[in-house]
This record gives structure tokens, C-alpha cells and sequence, in this order.
């Protein structure tokens, strides 16, 4: 019995002589957030094998393919052994290539091809190439905010620095080769970033397409003004009306008069499009709001978010700019009405079994339909076919809820000829936006004592009601005509907040009955139209 305890022991003591263990940091986007993740390495004889733990999808355990190709073709040794990877915590998925880097790190440091104490204050996250080059990954704007956190330097493809930078101080090492980042670390660990810089300038707001211009658009006073205050307060706005009388051409033309990002809306929108894979590696993104404008065939986890992952929707991807649906009526009802909540919360919250991720949605909505399946149902030529039946068919599409959450209802009408053969042009978007951008700032100041209001939009209705500088007439309207035309209490405050932009474009600081009774007409447009 004694020879075969000792027989135990030094089996025992040979397997640890042989075991070799090693770790590097690396961390897993979740929603707009990154969470620390370990990347552990142990490496034992035995037939040669490889075995990914962790909670890893199929493309994390893709790495062993990527890293032993990328080792092979960099001039390191492979080695023939058993090796286990361990991404810890285990109970938190990882999802992405972004773990090839440090896996292949920690894998060198095991088989002492790096010195491990290299890697201490270091976090590592890049996709490798056969060839053994570093690839951009998404959400880096996430990992550089957890390195800042926790001082760490950031490994990182060098396609995906100055998206890092933005963070501000954080301490990056963008590398282009396996090799490169070896040689770095032996040389100059975790000093292989270069110093704390200050964050890369955003270009400026390019008004979107210098080819769409307000001025382009004959006629349609009445859409261009509801625009106006939409861009002013971020209101939704839907237009309706036959086709080709410009709808769409008005919807494109928005983020030529809306103001640039502020810095944290610019970080939250590129947090959003890093994850969704939309950020050019190499560039800066601009202050240019973004503007979305899916296809009205796109599906729920299109629209909403989901998927394996999940990733972010459209609602999200829009975050503080424009989220144009054409074709309204087009989309299903169910995938209409997932934008309820959203439109209300500003934010997306995507349950699964396992877990549940929060993405910011705080977008505006532009929408645009036919009043009919034909399309022609507003007409004055008399060309609409459709029964009465199918019409209302048609627009119960809208449910009453996802209605009541829009601002502005307008009819967009058919242009006059006299109208589209005039040499003038119209008011051109430049000086739309300097009204627009005057209005922005009366709130910015108004909501100062707010957190997270920034527009009369996203004002608490009953504070907007109780400071808003409502005169008494103004009140008075708006009991009656709400009582008159069945308003909730939604479009109650609605339209107080819709009157407040109209007041702020012209620089006024109390609401009176002019601006009341257009924010209230524009309310009254969804009942004249069938709602």
C-alpha cells in the first residue's frame, strides 16, 4: 500500500512538472459594456488536443484554428500537447474573434516563448489572420472605457485606435502582426502602449448629403414646417399621403437641419455602431447624427435587435438621430408595435433565457404611408378604388397606441405644376438650421437641472406643465380641445411639449394660444385623416 502512495506522488509530481499555466486579460462586450474576462492557458503532455471552455460560441471556438495557423506562419512553435483555454468568468457568454489575440498570447506565455510577467496590466483583444496579422474587431470603444477603469494598457488592432482614443486618456497599443506584439511586450510590457493622449477631434456635423437640400423641394409648406419644429424638439412625425409627393424626399433631407452630436451623444452612438459592426476601421467618426432608414420588409430582431449575441436594431443603431420607415403601413402590426416601449423608455432591453442586455434607443421617428393600399385614398383626382372597408383596414396597420406616440400627423399633398416649374428656390436647409439649432440651445439651458433631458421631446410632461411658461389661454385650449377630441393623457403632455418647440423656434418664452393651437393641429391631423 505505501509503494503504491508513492507511485500516486510521483505521477502527481511529474504531471505538475510538466503543466504549464498561464493568463492574460481580455474582456466580452456585453450590449455597450465590457465585462473582464480571463483568458486562461494550461498546457499538459498528451495527445494533442485542444479544448475551449467557457461558455464560447462557434467563433470562439474557431480560435484554435486561427492561432495554431497564425503561430505556425509567424515563426513559433506549435506545441504538441494537450491545451485547455478557459475563459473565466464561465457562466458569461463570449461571442466574437476578438479572443484570438490573447489566447495565442497566453498560449506563448505557457510554452515560455513570453515571459508572463509581461502581460500583467494588460488587456488584449484582436481577431488573427493565418498570416498571423492582427484584424479590427468590433467594440472598441467598450474595451478602451475598461482599460481607462481599470489603468490597464489596451492591445488592440491598429485599424481600431483612434476609435479607441475616444475614451480619452487611455493607454492603446495599436499593433498590425502577431509578431509585432511579441516583440512589444518582451521589449516594454505592459509600457508597450504609448502614453495617455488626449482623445482624437470628430469632424464637424457635413449637414449628411451636401445634395439634399431643403431648397430642392418645391412646395409642401406645411411638411417642411412640421419638420422644422420635428428637428427642433426631437418629435416623431408621420406624413401622409398619395404617392410621389415627396415624402420621402422631405424624411432624407432631415439631417441637414438637425445640430451636430454634443461629445457624450458622439461616444453613445459610436459605443452602438462599434458593436454593430458600422464603424470604418481607421476613421473618426463625425458629429453628424445618424440617420436609419431600414427596408419595410426588415424583421423583428432587424428592427428591435436580437439574434445570436444579440445585436443591436435599427431602433438602436439610430440612437439620437433618425429612424426613417418608409412604406409604414408596409410592416407587420406586430413589428410596429415592439417600437412602443421603446419609443417611450429610450432604450431596448433584449431577454434571454441566460440573461437580458439594454441598448439605448433614445431615436426619432420619421415615418411615411399611403392613406390606402392604392395609395390614392387623399386624393382630389378621384383615382382611389379602394372600399371603405379596405381602407380602414388598411390604416388599423398603426395601431392607436404606437399613433398616440407621434407628435406631429401631417397630410402631404400632391404638388401644384405651377409650383415644381418655379425658378425660385425654396428656404435652403442651412437657414432652416440656424433656427434649429437656436431652439436646441433654449433647451439645452432649460433642462440643465435635468439629467439626461435634453430636448422637449425627452422633458417629464408634468414638470414640462408646471415650468413650461404655459399662459392661461393656452391651458385653457388644451383642456378643451383635448376634451373635445378625446386626447389620453400621452397626447396631453405631447402637445404641450410639441407647443414648447414651436414657442422656442421663435424665441419666445411663454406658449400661447398661436403655438398651442398648431401643436394641437397637428394632433388633430391623425383623426382627419381616419385615425
Amino acid at each position: 500500500m505505501p509503494a503504491a502512495v508513492d507511485r500516486l506522488r510521483t505521477a502527481a509530481a511529474t504531471v505538475a512538472l510538466y503543466r504549464v499555466l498561464a493568463a492574460v486579460r481580455s474582456a466580452a462586450v456585453f450590449g455597450i459594456d465590457a465585462l473582464d474576462v480571463t483568458v486562461e492557458v494550461d498546457v499538459v503532455p498528451g495527445l494533442p488536443s485542444w479544448t475551449i471552455v467557457g461558455l464560447a460560441s462557434n467563433a470562439v471556438r474557431e480560435a484554435r484554428e486561427r492561432v495554431t495557423a497564425a503561430l505556425a506562419n509567424a515563426g513559433f512553435d506549435v506545441p504538441s500537447r494537450r491545451v485547455t483555454v478557459n475563459l473565466s468568468p464561465a457562466d458569461i457568454r463570449k461571442d466574437g474573434t476578438s479572443f484570438d489575440l490573447p489566447i495565442a498570447l497566453a498560449l506563448l506565455a505557457a510554452t515560455g516563448a513570453l515571459d508572463a510577467a509581461r502581460l500583467e496590466g494588460v488587456i488584449a483583444a484582436g481577431e488573427l489572420g493565418l498570416d498571423g496579422a492582427v484584424r479590427p474587431i468590433r467594440g472598441t470603444l467598450s474595451l478602451a472605457r475598461a482599460a481607462l477603469r481599470s489603468g490597464a494598457c489596451l492591445v488592440i488592432p491598429s485599424a481600431n485606435g483612434a476609435e479607441a482614443r475616444l475614451a480619452g486618456a487611455v493607454r492603446v497599443a495599436g499593433v498590425l502582426t502577431l509578431t509585432e506584439t511579441v516583440i512589444g511586450l518582451r521589449t516594454h510590457g505592459a509600457k508597450f502602449a504609448s502614453p495617455p493622449a488626449m482623445p482624437p477631434e470628430a469632424p464637424g456635423a457635413d449637414l449628411g448629403d451636401a445634395g439634399l437640400d431643403f431648397a430642392d423641394v418645391a412646395g409642401q409648406a406645411t411638411a417642411k414646417r412640421a419638420l422644422e419644429i420635428a428637428a427642433a424638439g426631437g418629435h416623431n412625425v408621420l406624413m401622409m399621403g398619395p404617392p410621389g409627393t415627396g415624402k420621402t424626399m422631405l424624411a432624407r433631407r432631415l439631417p441637414g437641419i438637425l445640430p451636430p452630436l454634443s461629445e457624450d451623444e458622439l461616444l453613445e452612438v459610436v459605443a452602438i455602431h462599434s458593436v454593430g459592426g458600422l464603424i470604418v476601421p481607421g476613421t473618426i467618426p463625425t458629429r453628424t447624427p445618424p440617420f436609419r432608414a431600414p427596408h419595410h420588409t426588415i424583421s423583428l430582431a432587424g428592427l428591435i435587435g436580437g439574434g445570436p449575441g444579440p445585436r443591436p436594431g435599427e431602433v438602436s443603431l439610430a440612437h439620437r438621430g433618425v429612424l426613417f420607415l418608409d412604406e409604414l403601413l408596409e410592416l407587420p402590426r406586430h413589428v410596429l408595435d415592439a417600437m412602443r416601449q421603446p419609443l417611450e423608455d429610450g432604450r431596448v432591453v433584449i431577454a434571454r433565457a441566460a440573461h437580458a442586455v439594454a441598448y439605448p434607443a433614445r431615436f426619432q421617428l420619421v415615418a411615411a404611408a399611403n392613406p390606402c393600399k392604392c395609395g390614392h385614398a387623399l386624393s382630389d383626382d378621384g383615382r382611389c378604388q379602394c372600399t371603405a372597408a379596405d381602407i380602414e383596414r388598411y390604416r388599423t396597420r398603426l395601431s392607436g397606441p404606437l399613433a398616440d406616440r407621434i407628435d406631429l400627423h401631417i397630410h402631404v399633398g400632391t404638388v401644384e405644376v405651377a409650383a415644381l416649374g418655379a425658378a425660385r428656390r425654396a428656404e435652403p436647409s442651412a437657414s432652416i438650421r440656424e433656427r434649429v439649432v437656436a431652439a436646441r440651445a433654449i433647451q439645452r439651458d432649460r433642462y440643465a437641472c435635468l439629467a439626461g433631458v435634453r430636448s422637449n421631446a425627452e422633458a417629464p410632461g408634468r414638470w414640462l406643465v408646471a415650468h413650461g411658461e404655459l399662459t392661461t389661454a393656452a391651458r385653457e385650449m388644451l383642456q378643451a380641445a383635448c376634451a373635445r377630441l378625446g386626447v389620453s393623457a400621452r397626447g396631453f403632455h405631447r402637445a404641450v411639449r410639441v407647443a414648447r418647440t414651436i414657442a422656442d423656434l421663435a424665441g419666445g418664452r411663454e406658449v400661447g394660444e398661436a403655438e398651442m393651437g398648431e401643436a394641437l393641429a397637428y394632433r388633430g391631423a391623425a383623426r382627419a385623416a381616419g385615425r
